[in-house]
């Protein structure tokens, strides 16, 4: 997990709450981007913002920092509207596209963001960046290779000292060390400044040790939302053998993500709805890239909106169908081949004999 810093603590500690969102949607002529979308970041949280393309991680993102209106529901940062000059100024918003004006240098670029952050600009930060990532100061930001120009705006967004920072795709276009030095900054941020993070990435991998809190999008609409301790200790991974096609009453019993089968061999990603039975099979805790993996190959999975991530406020009312996690339950699994608790388990995917099957709901078969 990551590291924590004093004021970090604080902030965690204090209950305040960084976004929250009741009903919130947006439409684009007869298309939905987003729709009802409901759910809690509590302040000094990395989120994981993870969804398939067209989900709506974008227009969530945009909705959050105020760059787009709704079309219906509410999005609030720290209780105020994203709107608001005193909400922008505590925000920082890196788009995916990384906008830079092509023909300013790279120096009048980091001088731009100076004067328009009076107050806030962290020039040594901003520096120390840039340098890093080896990026010449003297050269047209148009004229920088696409890893530049992402190492250049992460300066401007770092830089700003924002007390809530909105990343959309920001690995995307980094080598590998500089995906290293990214997430190194993050972990430093959110301790040292008690700084909120939302960080939309596809890169499943790099999300896990980085980020502690997890919100899903898909079709729009939130899948996942909450502790990534929460969200994963709700569910197990099955493995085993079967006679049939039909998976083992005991696992069947519980709601069923996804079914992964290869021969004699099944691999079960399960919401448990309880302790998982004892049987010829065994019961392991997924890693966070199991569990996403897991959800994004069933979309018709049910929600889960774990209880740290419910709104707080007294307009929202829980549906059905919006069920909190299972709190105390105890995590899945003895210890793995490598000592760590949970043992991963690799299916062959796309080897020949190999079939995935997604569900949806309590005692489905594979």
């Amino acid at each position: 997990m990551r590291p924590t810093g004093t004021d970090e603590v604080t902030g965690r500690a204090s209950g305040r709450t960084a976004i929250e969102a009741i009903g919130l949607g947006r439409r684009y002529r007869r298309r939905w981007a987003l729709r009802d979308c409901t759910f809690r970041l509590p302040a000094g949280r990395i989120c994981a913002l993870v969804g398939p393309g067209g989900a709506g991680k974008s227009t969530l993102l945009s909705l959050v920092s105020g760059l787009t209106r709704p079309s219906e529901g509410t999005v609030r940062i720290g209780g105020e509207a994203p709107a608001g000059a005193a909400v922008r100024a505590r925000t920082a918003h890196l788009a995916q596209g990384k906008p830079l004006y092509p023909r300013l240098t790279v120096a009048e670029t980091l001088r731009l963001g100076r004067e328009l952050n009076p107050g806030r600009w962290n020039a040594r930060c901003a520096e120390r960046i840039v340098r890093e990532g080896r990026v010449p100061l003297d050269v047209r930001t148009g004229a920088l290779s696409g890893g530049q120009r992402t190492c250049l705006a992460l300066a401007l967004a770092f830089a700003k000292s924002p007390e809530l920072l909105l990343l959309d795709e920001p690995l995307a276009g980094l080598d590998p060390l500089g995906r290293h030095r990214t997430t190194a900054l993050l972990l430093a941020q959110a301790a040292e400044h008690g700084t909120t993070v939302v960080l939309s990435s596809d890169l499943l991998a790099e999300l896990d040790g980085v980020c502690d809190y997890l919100l899903v999008l898909g079709g729009g609409r939130v899948r996942l939302a909450g502790e990534i301790d929460d969200v994963i200790g709700a569910h197990a991974l099955v493995m085993g053998a079967h006679r049939d096609t039909a998976l083992p009453p005991a696992i069947a019993a519980h709601t069923v993500i996804e079914t992964q089968t290869s021969g004699r061999r099944f691999a079960a990603v399960v919401r448990r709805q309880g302790p998982v039975a004892a049987g010829p099979w065994e019961t392991v805790e997924p890693s966070l890239e199991e569990l996403l993996l897991a959800y994004l190959r069933a979309p018709d999975a049910p929600a889960l909106i774990a209880p740290s991530a419910e709104p707080v406020s007294a307009r929202w009312r829980r549906r059905p169908g919006n069920k909190p996690g299972i709190p105390g339950m105890p995590r899945n699994g003895p210890p793995g081949p490598s000592g760590r608790p949970g043992g991963r388990y690799s299916p062959p995917g796309g080897a020949a004999g190999t079939r995935h099957d997604h569900h949806s709901g309590k005692g489905a078969a594979a």
